[in-house]
């Protein structure tokens, strides 16, 4: 089998291509089986007043192509640019390799794995503001 396995829990939701589908009374497996469908839990779903730092604005750029709510052409610019000033202050190896994989992922079209390279990075960045008095 390929394709992406969603394991939802009773009464997740998801937003799958711009419908969002609810989980019954019990945990559930889905298939999904179409290549570069737009695909978001909406319990990972970043809410607006939740972008304050740099990287989850960036990943709230490609949630709202996953969402339908931003034109992927128009986005990509964006996300793009994001990465890169992204890039000159997570310059650890490990960073590097998530901005590399986001960027690649940007390159095609593949905003689902954009988003998980970007929100692989919040935890780093929630230790660095916490190291960082403000």
């Amino acid at each position: 089998m390929t394709g992406l396995v969603l394991k939802l829990g009773p009464h997740e939701r998801v937003l799958i291509n711009g419908a969002v589908i609810e989980n019954g009374d019990r945990r559930s497996r889905l298939a999904i089986m179409t290549p570069n469908a737009n695909i978001l839990r909406l319990r990972d779903a970043i809410h607006p007043e939740e972008v304050n730092t740099p990287v989850r604005r960036v990943c709230y750029i490609a949630q709202l192509v996953l969402s339908g709510d931003a034109n992927p052409q128009e986005a990509r610019m964006q996300l793009l640019r994001g990465i890169e000033q992204l890039s000159q202050i997570l310059t650890d190896h490990d960073s590097r390799t998530q901005l590399n994989h986001a960027t690649a992922a940007v390159m095609d079209d593949n905003h689902y794995q954009v988003l998980k390279a970007l929100r692989a990075l919040l935890p780093r960045e929630e230790r660095l503001f916490a190291a960082c008095p403000s």
